[in-house]
């Protein structure tokens, strides 16, 4: 039977009231329970992509992005913590089973009693968050896996007003950027960090409102550049490129510069969603704002990521840097990564990742966060440009956090190499983007068998192999993830291409 509660009404004053006060007492939280592994501890897991739903509609399979954060599940292996996981849908067993086979030194029996799965029941693409919030009996049973307030938080992928509804509801704070500071967040707001923190960033113009104001900025660019030969338009609110678009000046004249971008810009727009027209982007850029950039070009082009973690003691830590591996209709959209960036940029990007970091907290942000950068190859050297903040977990996230409960080693920041226990490096390759339709029709434990009769497996003792993630979405969509972990950066990328024709030949011998 559902509980009597008295919740304040969403978003009000005393909701926001009650949010600061789980705020604070999450600071005491993080200093006296997190390091003792005595006190039993529980973390909710609430794996939403709370996104705009023109966003959400356009991902194949977004339900089942809620799998990127079962890497939370290796939390098990501390003996006194519980783990609650929400979900949409219910998770099939097998995928929990391979999880739990991972944990090292413990058995996966002592982890499943710590272990409790929750979910809606609902395939919709309806944020998770906003699921929960709508079933008064799921807001029970999710409060009653609390033991104690006092040693419980709330983990999200990202937060918005909705999560903090949730943690209000819940009466546990959220590790995570507060939604009042989201705007630190968005291209606008990135774009003033970067020059707050004096790291580099491409020409552009940011807090645009509507199409006058586009307009307005790209011909300001071109007289200021002349040879621009393009420019990146940014929705503020964007993810993953999607809410990018690309402007090309081609055959701009010289002269009524402003007449000409007028006139041309529903023509020469190329949103990055497919599908999407300059009418549909030009909505949902006026709904949230946005930025107009220099495009910045090369015969080499690279995109490298640093990832950060601010604590609630107001602490700025690097724990990653990645290069991105990007694709779509101009390569802005985010497919995969490779661990750690290449050595030429990796040093500089730490250091501007820890300028930005340190401005973010100065401005009372904690969790995750991560920049990306652009990265020209020039006779100079590299030339490297801040591009972007996400105060958020995101696609670099979750194989960096597989890695460190797989390997329980430490990232060197002399090097920005990740070290095993013995001191060896470790390099990975991974992708959220293995999608063949010969895939569809394969489930869970078809997977496992192939991955297991082709020794893909990890394997602890060698501290090398494949993770897979996303494998829910494997029957019915052919798409999932894999982690490739190795000792040199060409072998794991090797093992990922190996994986692959693994997955092919196998798929296509059952094919009918």
């Amino acid at each position: 039977m559902t509980e009597n509660h008295n919740f304040p009404t969403a978003n009000s004053a005393e909701e926001l009231k009650i949010y600061d006060q789980l705020k604070q007492s999450f600071v005491q939280q993080f200093r006296d329970v997190f390091p003792n592994r005595n006190i039993w501890q529980t973390v909710i897991v609430v794996p939403s992509g709370t996104l705009e739903m023109n966003i959400l509609e356009k991902i194949e399979g977004v339900q089942h992005y809620e799998e990127r954060m079962l890497f939370m599940l290796m939390l098990l292996r501390q003996p006194r913590t519980r783990v609650v996981y929400v979900t949409s849908q219910t998770i099939d067993p097998a995928i929990i089973d391979y999880y739990l086979h991972l944990l090292p030194g413990i058995p996966s029996r002592h982890a499943k009693r710590r272990l409790t799965l929750i979910s809606c029941h609902d395939s919709s693409a309806t944020p998770l968050t906003e699921k929960i919030l709508s079933r008064g009996l799921m807001i029970d049973r999710i409060r009653q896996q609390i033991n104690d307030p006092v040693t419980t938080h709330l983990a999200c992928f990202n937060v918005t007003p909705l999560e903090r509804t949730l943690a209000v509801r819940l009466g546990v704070p959220i590790y995570g950027c507060d939604p009042a500071l989201d705007q630190l967040g968005s291209k606008s707001g990135g774009r003033q960090i970067f020059r707050d923190a004096g790291v580099a960033t491409p020409d552009g113009r940011e807090n645009l409102q509507n199409e006058q104001d586009i307009v307005d900025s790209l011909a300001a660019l071109k007289i200021s550049h002349p040879e621009l030969k393009r420019a990146a338009i940014k929705q503020n609110d964007g993810v993953a490129g999607r809410g990018n678009a690309v402007f090309s000046f081609q055959s701009c004249p010289q002269e009524d510069i402003k007449s000409w971008i007028a006139k041309e810009l529903p023509n020469r727009v190329q949103p990055e969603a497919e599908d999407q027209s300059w009418k549909e982007f030009l909505t949902m850029f006026e709904a949230g704002g946005g930025a107009v950039e220099c495009w910045l070009e090369g015969d080499e082009v690279r995109s490298p990521s640093v990832q950060g973690v601010i604590t609630p003691l107001g602490e700025v830590e690097i724990v990653s840097t990645h290069d991105q591996v990007l694709g779509g209709l101009s390569g802005q959209v985010y497919l995969g990564c490779t661990f750690p960036a290449a050595e030429p940029y990796r040093q500089e990007v730490q250091q501007a990742g820890f300028k930005v970091g340190t401005k973010l907290a100065e401005q009372g942000t904690w969790g995750r966060f991560a920049v990306d950068f652009i990265s020209i190859k020039t006779d100079e050297g590299w030339q490297t440009q801040a591009i972007e903040i996400n105060v958020r977990r995101g696609g670099t996230t979750h194989p960096y956090l597989m890695l460190q409960f797989l390997i329980d080693g430490k990232l060197d920041l002399d090097t920005g190499l990740y070290l095993t226990p013995t001191g060896q490096p470790r390099y990975y390759y991974a992708s959220d983007s293995i999608h063949k339709d010969i895939y569809r029709g394969l489930i869970p434990d078809d997977l496992i068998n192939i991955l297991v009769e082709n020794n893909l497996s990890f394997h602890t003792a060698e501290q090398r192999g494949v993770v897979f993630h996303l494998i829910g979405a494997l029957s019915e969509y052919g798409k999932m993830g894999a982690l490739c972990v190795d000792d040199s950066p060409e072998n794991a990328e090797a093992l990922f291409h190996q994986t692959i024709d693994v997955l092919d030949r196998e798929a296509n011998h059952w094919a009918l």
